[in-house]
């Protein structure tokens, strides 16, 4: 019988705040393969992600809140078995795409599990970390999504597309750790956000939006999509919006970084981006 635990460490719900690259991913495929598409979604969002999340909590063994999850269960054995399931299932059915998808899910796999891993632990270096993470949830997975779905198993992914996808993820990475830092120093972990502080993190997101729409506006200016991207940053206003109000209340007082804050900050972010998206990829496809 699945266990209650099991099935909240999952978060299958996270999956919801990856899926903005998909989006992005497949807007800028030319010919799509639909039912490698959707092969693609179910293998990203409903196998490789969870796992990942149920890894990650069977070596953290938080007690305190995590990204989605206010009051977290204690992982059994049983989590640890279905992650590898579910992995299993992703690569099996990624022999279905191509050998080169195969190859890409597999070292997403190998990556997330570093990351964790009691005896790699990336996640306790700040710069190691939060680039293993932006590289692997941002260039790999668009580029992953593009090749797979693409009906000519395309291996040209535009550059600046990969590098706006990695930059859209890292620059709000440090935000889902900021009120974790307590937490964190406990179990030796140094995040990007612990390093820089509460306004360091703010400054330091906002540093890199700032790089990532520049990127995204050359990807699709330069692609002759300016309509589209003019559309999609109506659908940023709001997170800009709620970004400063959160940024200002922190810097009145720190207690402002915590749980509930950084939960609506990342739920309307990833509301924003994934309709952006899901609306460029109408435009462009439709």
């Amino acid at each position: 019988m699945i266990k209650s635990s099991t099935i909240q460490l999952l978060r299958f719900q996270f999956s919801f705040f990856l899926m903005p690259v998909y989006w992005f991913a497949l807007s800028q495929t030319n010919q799509i393969n639909t039912v490698h598409a959707i092969l693609i979604f179910i293998i990203l969002h409903l196998l490789v992600y969870p796992a990942s999340n149920g890894y990650n909590s069977f070596m953290d063994r938080d007690t305190e809140s995590i990204g989605g999850i206010k009051t977290p269960l204690q992982p059994t054995r049983q989590l640890f078995y279905a992650t590898i399931l579910l992995d299993a299932t992703a690569i099996a059915l990624s022999c279905l795409i191509s050998i080169y998808f195969v190859v890409g899910i597999i070292a997403y796999i190998l990556a997330s599990r570093a990351y964790s891993y009691r005896g790699i632990r990336l996640k306790q270096y700040p710069v190691i970390g939060y680039i293993t993470v932006i590289f692997f949830q941002g260039a790999v997975t668009f580029f992953l999504v593009m090749h797979g779905s693409s009906a000519d198993k395309t291996l040209s992914a535009p550059a600046f597309a990969m590098i706006a996808a990695s930059l859209l993820i890292g620059g709000f990475y440090p935000l889902t750790q900021i009120y974790q830092h307590k937490q964190d120093k406990a179990d030796g972990v140094n995040t990007l956000s612990l390093l820089l502080g509460y306004k360091g993190t703010f400054i330091f997101t906002a540093i890199v939006y700032f790089f990532a729409v520049s990127t995204l506006a050359y990807q699709l200016l330069s692609t002759l999509q300016q309509h589209g991207f003019f559309i999609i940053q109506i659908f940023f206003v709001p997170v800009l919006v709620y970004f400063f109000w959160w940024f200002r209340q922190v810097v009145i007082k720190h207690t402002a970084a915590n749980f509930v804050n950084t939960m609506r900050m990342t739920l309307l972010a990833s509301v924003c981006t994934n309709a952006a998206f899901i609306t460029l990829f109408l435009i462009e496809k439709l």
